[in-house]
């Protein structure tokens, strides 16, 4: 019987914060070159979803290395409005977390600053009980790590957790520590998907 859900927010519950289509869009917005930019972002993306390199400090790496002609308050505005919440599968969560069946756990890769305005615009307090998130843990799925932390922690067995993943490779490591997994392709079909595993509130 499954006791505790354990899901990724980004592709999921909401827009993917800063993945590439995001970040693609922000840059041309501001007119700033792609493949300059993605050069550094890829030298620092590792720390900073571990929670080792803040956002100001990502930016100063990234963006504003130089002089532009537009603010860091105005980028990090557009950053943060490329996070869109998914309604269906956010109500579904709300609703499992109030029937008070289940563990409700985020497991997801994110920066600090990031995963906290993600929390708060998305409501997570009222469906999360613990964030498992990479900025906290400092490492990111999909190491076995995280896994095994997130199993240690709530002191459950893996069968008896459902792990939902809008990424294969991270759905594969779930399965491998054996829990049960979703591979999240279409968020408004998810909550139907989990009622098919017996989860409902």
């Amino acid at each position: 019987m499954i006791r505790a859900i354990f899901s990724d927010i980004g592709g999921v519950l909401g827009s993917n914060g800063w993945d590439r289509p995001a970040r693609k869009q922000t840059v041309e917005q501001f007119k700033i070159d792609w493949t300059d930019f993605a050069e550094r972002h890829d030298l620092v993306i590792n720390a900073f979803e571990t929670g080792h390199l803040g956002l100001d400090a990502y930016l100063d790496r990234t963006i504003f290395y130089r002089p532009r002609d537009f603010s860091r308050s105005e980028f990090q505005q557009a950053m943060f409005s490329r996070s869109v919440p998914f309604r269906e599968p956010l109500d579904f969560y709300a609703a499992l977390a109030q029937s008070g069946k289940f563990l409700m756990a985020a497991l997801n890769n994110e920066s600090l600053e990031l995963n906290l305005h993600r929390i708060e615009k998305f409501g997570l307090r009222n469906v999360f009980s613990v964030f498992f998130s990479s900025c906290f843990l400092g490492i990111k799925k999909p190491n076995d790590a995280v896994y095994a932390l997130a199993l240690q922690l709530t002191q459950l067995q893996p069968e008896a957790c459902l792990f939902i993943d809008d990424r294969p490779l991270n759905v594969e490591r779930a399965r491998q520590f054996g829990m049960r997994a979703i591979h999240c392709t279409d968020p408004a079909r998810l909550p139907n998907q989990m009622k098919e595993m017996g989860v409902g509130p």
